[in-house]
């Protein structure tokens, strides 16, 4: 009883070699069976599959999800791959849009510059405004062009289309350009239709004043300004802007030329302007008469006196 209650009878093992090979060997037969070339174990096979493969639904399931899955992490990625790429064409479109609205404003005012007309008396010379040299208590820019171009102070400058300023300072290879916003700009300018005449007056601000308005009631928003030759400084019929008026009433100039983005400048060569002595100032002085010293009378025949020193 002894030998019998120490031993213990282990049967895991072999049976699990057994079903090993059972497993193997039904393996093995259903390869064999899936191969052989019959037409009666094609129809077993077909009758198979018709009864399994239905019932076979809920197993394959998962598969059938991990296999979409990955299809759709496959389209997903490449959805991402041409998002990125659409994004950079977009980059590369907006700064082509950009170059493009660039090119067309430069070739909009230089066509103006060709294309516009003006007292056939005057002639001109286009500059490149090389930098902004202004301040909030001095608006003006400078250009390429100087006194070897033969410009001469106080003459008046447009972007092609409104009045810019008037050269205020010339150096060799460069000259400034008082804009008409400067507080030192004061331009005779009539207002059309009505033939009202006034000053318009810079103050730095984007629209000028206007001042010493004869009527305002004929005076309505929109209408033309432009010069009028009184004081010999600005050609007469120079367009400056239209009327506009601000919230407390008054009436101001918004300027025909776009002063914010100024690159080319017509420098009108006006002869008749009066000489500008003093830079800063925009009419010049009406130059003093020369004083003629009255001669001595002599009475006809008689002879010149002697002076002191005794010369006849």
């Amino acid at each position: 009883m002894a030998k019998d209650s120490g031993q213990t009878t282990d049967y895991a093992g072999p049976l699990r070699r057994l079903l090993l090979i059972v497993i193997c060997v039904a393996l093995f037969g259903l390869f064999l069976f899936w191969r052989i070339d019959s037409p009666r174990v094609e129809r077993l096979r077909a009758q198979v599959i018709d009864r399994l493969v239905p019932n076979m639904d809920w197993a394959m399931a998962p598969v059938t999800g991990l296999v979409n899955l990955g299809r759709d992490f496959q389209s997903y990625r490449r959805l991402a791959e041409q998002n990125q790429e659409l994004r950079s064409e977009l980059r590369q479109m907006q700064a082509w849009k950009e170059a493009a609205l660039q090119l067309e404003q430069e070739n909009a005012r230089l066509l103006d510059l060709n294309n516009v007309r003006l007292d056939p008396r005057l002639t001109y010379i286009t500059g490149v405004v090389m930098a902004d040299a202004g301040s909030p208590f001095r608006q003006s820019v400078l250009l390429n062009v100087g006194s070897r171009d033969g410009i001469v102070d106080g003459w008046a400058t447009m972007d092609g289309i409104g009045l810019v300023g008037r050269i205020s300072g010339t150096g060799r290879n460069s000259s400034r350009v008082l804009l008409i916003t400067d507080a030192a700009s004061v331009i005779p300018a009539i207002i059309q239709p009505s033939g009202q005449k006034a000053l318009v007056a810079g103050d730095n601000t984007n629209a000028p004043m206007i001042d010493f308005l004869e009527n305002r009631d004929l005076v309505r928003p929109n209408d033309r300004v432009v010069t009028t030759g009184d004081g010999k400084v600005f050609p007469a019929g120079l367009l400056i802007g239209h009327v506009v008026e601000d919230r407390a009433g008054n009436m101001r100039v918004r300027p025909s030329a776009d002063l914010s983005r100024l690159e080319y400048l017509r420098i009108l060569r006006h002869h008749g302007t009066e000489a500008i002595s003093d830079p800063g100032g925009l009419v010049a002085p009406a130059p003093a008469a020369p004083v003629e010293e009255p001669k001595p009378e002599t009475a006809e025949g008689a002879e010149p006196t002697a002076t002191e020193d005794g010369e006849g």
